[in-house]
């Protein structure tokens, strides 16, 4: 009897973090369907565990976080017009709903639909010899669905440079641009990631997740409308259990004591 092929993406509970791991090193963690398919399950995996408070999503070795779609003959660039919706954009839809914080460990390169990945979470640390770009102009077709997620991370004529000219840009320039949060040395990454997480973990669960989705809901709206709305997500957090037991915990001089109810 064959044994099962070795998974592409790695899913791991370590304590209160969810670890998504693309374990593709020898192909620079490209994506394919199967990739796709299970960084789209490890979100899903994530959400479903009550113990769960955060997501990272990383790759692994030390060259690459994602040089984008695997291009070998065959695989690159197959669409099925049929299908209203594409895989790729569906795991950039299925972030974009996540209501779980979710943090990117940039550990090398990361290109085209690999933008993508890193634009989907919430933050980002890179390794300082991580390099970025948005080569796709060089074979032909444009970032169109990263553009989706990164002109609202980057400002515009930035990420106009980045895709029209195609070339590769460091990870201070990253930083500069706002793309990443934090970047380390590749020996610090793993320390500078637990210490974020650590600012994550400890917060309201209820106060996080209530707070992503009325972010994701005032994007398109204008001021009035936004106010409007957060003025009524506030009223209504603060009927939570969570919010009662934070005002208790102040007042009392202690750490809460999170239901994430």
């Amino acid at each position: 009897m064959s044994e099962d092929p070795k998974p592409l993406v790695l899913h791991e509970r370590r304590g209160a973090a969810y670890w998504i791991t693309i374990d593709r090193p020898d192909k620079r963690n490209a994506l394919n369907a199967e990739v796709i398919a299970g960084i789209r399950a490890g979100y899903r995996a994530a959400h479903a565990d009550a113990a769960v408070r955060a997501i990272v999503l990383t790759a692994s070795g030390d060259k690459a976080f994602c040089a984008g779609a695997d291009l070998q003959k065959g695989t690159g660039f197959a669409f099925d017009p049929s299908r209203p919706n594409g895989d790729y954009a569906d795991l950039l839809r299925d972030a974009h709903a996540a209501t779980l914080p979710t943090i990117a460990r940039v550990n090398g390169t990361c290109m085209a639909g690999g933008m993508g990945l890193l634009c989907m979470v919430d933050m980002a640390v890179a390794a300082d010899h991580a390099l970025f770009g948005l080569p796709e102009v060089k074979v032909g077709v444009f970032p169109m669905q990263v553009m989706s997620l990164l002109q609202g991370t980057v400002p515009r004529r930035t990420v106009r440079e980045w895709a029209l000219c195609g070339e590769p840009f460091g990870a201070a320039e990253a930083l500069a641009a706002g793309l990443l949060n934090h970047v380390v040395p590749a020996a610090e990454l793993d320390a500078k990631v637990a210490w974020l997480l650590g600012r994550l973990v400890d917060k309201s669960p209820t106060a996080i997740r209530r707070g992503k989705v009325a972010l994701r809901t005032i994007e398109a709206m204008s001021f009035d409308q936004a106010i409007g709305h957060m003025e009524g997500q506030i009223s209504l957090l603060s009927l939570t259990e969570d919010a009662r037991e934070g005002m208790a915990a102040f007042n009392e001089k202690r750490k809460p004591g999170w239901t994430g109810r």
